[in-house]
Parts: structure tokens; sequence; C-alpha cells
């Protein structure tokens, strides 16, 4: 068993659960589709093949930045200049500036492929949509770690900035990955577990438990992380 750790910071993501038509939703962390969606990506899976074995994966999520969640307003025209042409009006959530951890536990081998490919991917990677391109290399060269989900994202370095809050991390995790006392946790469910190819765009829901959490550790004087990487 091993856990692999995956930093999402961008100026715009978005991880959408009950997109609709024109109305793009997202969620206030990253989503488990979304995260598997972007891991299939980087190993050249094509969206009609089964994902079975990335679903299998448990995962969980850090929030070390929230973000600010905004709408962008979008028109649309399927024939443009044509006399039949009918404007579209589409509204579309994404979260400015936030930054996660995401984190994979599960099949040592797989996770050991996907570390190497978010370092060469076979498609281009993006947070949530194509347009929303990290601002950190996804791949980090310590991300493998042989601890459980849940030790392995309280161990994570800080992904906040100088000048951010200091207050408690918000977790948000498969409910069989969360913490032993559950009086303290919030308990959910998330429409986001792949049931079938990404082109079918199925999904189960999945329990979770979300909780604060102070990590006074990460915040003792250490290097930023991304400093070090090399690609």
């Amino acid at each position: 068993m091993k856990t692999l750790l995956i930093p999402l910071a961008g100026s715009m993501q978005s991880w959408g659960t009950r997109s609709r038509f024109d109305d793009r939703d997202t969620e206030a962390e990253p989503t488990k589709s979304g995260v598997l969606g972007l891991a299939a990506a980087a190993l050249g899976i094509d969206r009609a093949e089964p994902v079975t074995h990335l679903a299998a994966l448990a995962f969980g999520v850090r929030v070390d930045r929230p973000g600010l969640p905004l709408h962008d307003y979008h028109t649309a025209q399927l024939y443009p200049g044509s006399r039949k042409a009918e404007t579209s009006l589409t509204r579309r959530a994404y979260l400015s500036d936030a930054a996660f951890w995401a984190a994979l536990s599960g099949d040592p081998e797989l996770l050991a492929d996907l570390h190497a490919a978010l370092r060469n991917p076979y498609w281009p990677l993006s947070l949530g949509r194509k347009a929303f391109v990290p601002s950190v290399p996804l791949w980090w060269p310590e991300a493998l770690r042989t601890s459980p989900l849940l030790d392995t994202l309280r161990d994570a370095p800080t992904l906040r900035r100088t000048g951010d809050s200091d207050g408690p991390y918000r977790f948000m995790v498969d409910r069989r990955e969360g913490p032993g006392p559950l009086r303290h946790v919030t308990p959910g469910e998330r429409r986001d577990d792949p049931a079938a190819p990404f082109a079918q765009r199925r999904y189960t829901l999945r329990d979770v438990v979300g909780w604060t959490e102070m990590l006074p550790a990460l915040h003792s004087p250490q290097p930023y992380p991304f400093q070090k990487v090399t690609t």
C-alpha cells in the first residue's frame, strides 16, 4: 500500500459534480472524478476505456488555500453569423487562487506508474477544465509515500504563502480513511466515484468525512518545496 500526493494550485480551478448543460458548478475542493480524470490523461487512458483500477484507489484532499468562489459569464453560438444562430448564456463557477493537496492510496504499481506519468504526461493536464493550467508542477519527487493516506496528507508541506492564514487546515477524505474518533468530523456524500468509462458520465456516491485541524509543525521554517523541483 502506497500513497501518492498531487499538488493542485492555480489561478483558476473547477471541480464540478452537478453540472448540467449551460450551468457548470464547482465543489469547494477537488473531486475524485476530477483528479482521476487528470490521472487518466497523464497515463494516456482514453475516455472510452475502463477506469475500474483507478476508481479502486482511496481518495482524500487537504485544503491549504480555499480560494475565492467566482462565476464566469459566457456566451456561445453554434453557427456564428447564421440567421438561425441562437446565443446561449452559460454560467461557469470556479475557484480563484486556491491550493490543495490531493492524495490517492492503493495499488503500489499503479501509483508508481502515475507518479512517473505526472512528470511526463501523455496529454496536457489541467485543473478541472482545459483552460485552467496548474501554477506549480503536478509532479513532485517526494510525492510517493509508504504512509497511510491521512498521515501523508497531514505531513505534506504547506502550500500557503507568506502572509496567508495560519489557521486550521480543512480535510475531506473517504470515510474509511478518516480519523478514528468521529465526534468532530462531519459525514457527507459526493457523487464523484466513476462507475464506468468517463465518456459515459456515470458516477456513484462516495461516503466522505470532513473536519478542520491545526498543523503547527508545517509552519516551522522550511524551504518552499517546489523551489527544488526540476522538470
